[in-house]
């Protein structure tokens, strides 16, 4: 006989605000960014109980507090949570979800919503965010009733974490948040993940067993540092030549001697013939999008010349552009435990190639002199010799981050935090998270003029939470990336790329920061170690040569070569 199952005794009347705030608690949840919105007010007021459990960083514009949150996913694994009020906070915040969405991070964005008995009326700053969000985020959900909260928050933050990990966007109305219930919470979410059969690794192994140029590329989310570690040993067991996908640098020892370089935007073409050169491309967690494949001009669509091994958390990544010669549907800490148990390959296996490939990379470190009086390169290369192995090092878009994504070394797992989507402005707060997060590692945030300005006044967040990064702004007047491509296609046409800058020294003094500028590579050392000894955020400000826009070429000669092109049309 069935019988009713008796309400818990200790249950009690809670507002939705206060659910959720207990479900983040549950989900250990330890940081919640945000810019403060009328429309979730109940939520702040539960915040404010659970301070001690629950640290609330305050931004100052919802992109940099989405980004926030998704840099403290990608350095600690755990979902990243932002909290932001309707329409124009909303769609601020779109910008860090994207980026979430495409580097395939965790992360939960929470909006406040009109109230019920107001909606589908185009209420002040009303959307439907299920439209809005649909093709940005891995589920959009709105829920109308406190009661289900419990429910669909294990739900978002499951979604968030299982398979491939990416954004999800929960909806609340601000009336519902208010409502008392009476209601049970769920139990903390758990990532689901895949792992490979007997039958797979076996089929790989052969095909391994066969090649004579395997190359192995890694990228996208779900990395720990166990997986990391594996996934090594897999490559030296079974002597593979490594490759990293774009803006992963991080996921392999960039001093390791199999190190063949990073396909992104620097990469060699050495390092690029030989993706199209192997007889085996084994692809772990990346999904060899746009960058990473020279624009889908590296492997044949949809049957590659190559033949391809592809693992990858979520089943429909696979096949979806490239079809494999194997498929293997795993999270990445499954999959390169059992690849790293695989018997090893002899020792002198594949030796010539890798060599040949490591040599290339190695070759590819040397900067050119570039015009004017600071070598991007020489102050790289400096960093390089004394930064500790996990500094943490951040980036968002533009000319300036080829100098150090080509000439750093990064030798730790998560030491890089760098958006794949390209996205401008993400340094500064991306920085911002990192050094709350570990506050005992050294964190650099680069940018350039346009970039920095993006997301410049999150310098007031840095200082009221004390996140004591040093900022190192790369000013060459000008948005350099989209220079660099108008001279290719119209030579001496210069239109909407020019930019008047602060004095961004004196700006962060205002915010309070210790700054310098440094207009020669003499002058970076020093700036650097009081940087580092000013016992807060700091930031410098290098002037560079408009000229040096790249470091293989600079801003005539790539005009030039234009120039030259079209004349011989």
């Amino acid at each position: 006989m069935l019988t009713e199952c008796p309400v818990n005794s200790h249950l009690k009347p809670r507002t939705g605000g206060q659910i959720l705030v207990d479900a983040l608690r549950l989900n250990a949840v330890e940081r919640v960014f945000c810019v403060p919105g009328e429309s979730y007010l109940a939520v702040l007021d539960a915040l404010h109980d659970a301070r001690e459990q629950i640290d609330l960083v305050v931004c100052r514009q919802e992109g940099g507090a989405a980004y926030m949150a998704e840099a403290h996913a990608k350095l600690t694994g755990k979902p990243g949570v932002c909290m932001v009020t309707r329409g124009p906070g909303a769609t601020n915040a779109s910008v860090g979800v994207h980026t979430a969405f495409q580097d395939s991070t965790p992360m939960l964005l929470f909006i406040g919503q009109v109230a019920r008995d107001q909606q589908t009326r185009e209420a002040f700053q009303e959307i439907d965010y299920r439209q809005m969000y649909a093709p940005l985020a891995k589920w959009v959900v709105q829920i109308d009733d406190p009661r289900r909260l419990p429910e669909l928050l294990a739900q978002a933050f499951q979604r968030a974490i299982s398979g491939r990990p990416g954004p999800v966007v929960v909806v609340l109305p601000e009336d519902m948040l208010c409502e008392s219930a009476t209601v049970a919470d769920a139990l903390p979410s758990q990532p689901i993940h895949a792992q490979p059969g007997g039958a797979q690794l076996a089929q790989m192994h052969a095909l391994l067993a066969e090649a004579e140029r395997p190359l192995l590329i890694l990228g996208g989310g779900g990395w720990d540092a166990q997986a990391v570690e594996a996934i090594g040993r897999f490559a030296e067991n079974q002597r593979l030549a490594v490759a990293l996908s774009f803006r992963r640098q991080d996921l392999f020892d960039n001093c390791h001697m199999q190190y063949a370089g990073d396909l992104g935007l620097a990469a060699s073409a050495e390092l690029v013939q030989a993706v199209k050169n192997a007889d085996l491309l084994v692809v772990v967690g990346s999904r060899l999008g746009e960058v990473s494949s020279s624009g889908y001009s590296l492997l044949d669509i949809p049957t590659p010349r190559q033949r391809l091994i592809h693992v990858h958390a979520g089943l429909e990544e696979l096949g979806r552009v490239y079809q494999p010669t194997l498929a293997i549907v795993s999270g990445m800490a499954a999959f390169a435990r059992q690849a790293a148990e695989l018997a090893a390959a002899p020792a002198e296996r594949h030796c010539d190639w890798i060599g040949q490939l490591n040599q290339a990379y190695r070759n590819n470190l040397v900067c050119p002199t570039a015009p004017g009086a600071v070598q991007m390169g020489e102050i790289i290369a400096w960093l390089g010799d004394h930064l500790p192995s996990d500094a943490i090092v951040c980036n968002g878009a533009g000319n300036y981050a080829i100098w150090l994504q080509r000439f750093y070394q990064y030798r730790s797992f998560r030491s890089q935090l760098a958006p794949t989507n390209g996205s401008m402005g993400y340094g500064v707060p991306a920085a911002i998270a990192a050094a709350l997060a570990a506050p005992s590692r050294q964190v650099l945030s680069f940018a350039g003029d346009g970039c920095f300005m993006m997301n410049g006044q999150e310098l007031a967040t840095a200082i009221q939470h004390d996140a004591r990064v040093i900022f190192i702004v790369v000013n060459n007047g000008m948005y350099g990336t989209i220079r660099m491509h108008q001279e290719r296609h119209y030579p001496g046409r210069v239109s909407g790329t020019a930019l008047h800058n602060p004095d961004f020294a004196a700006l962060a003094r205002a915010y309070g920061l210790h700054a310098e500028v440094v207009q020669a590579t003499a002058e970076f050392a020093g700036a650097f170690v009081r940087a580092q000894q000013a016992g807060k955020a700091a930031l410098i400000e290098i002037r560079i040569d408009p000229q040096a826009l790249t470091p293989r070429q600079s801003l005539d000669q790539i005009r030039a070569q234009a120039l030259l092109s079209q004349s011989n049309k």
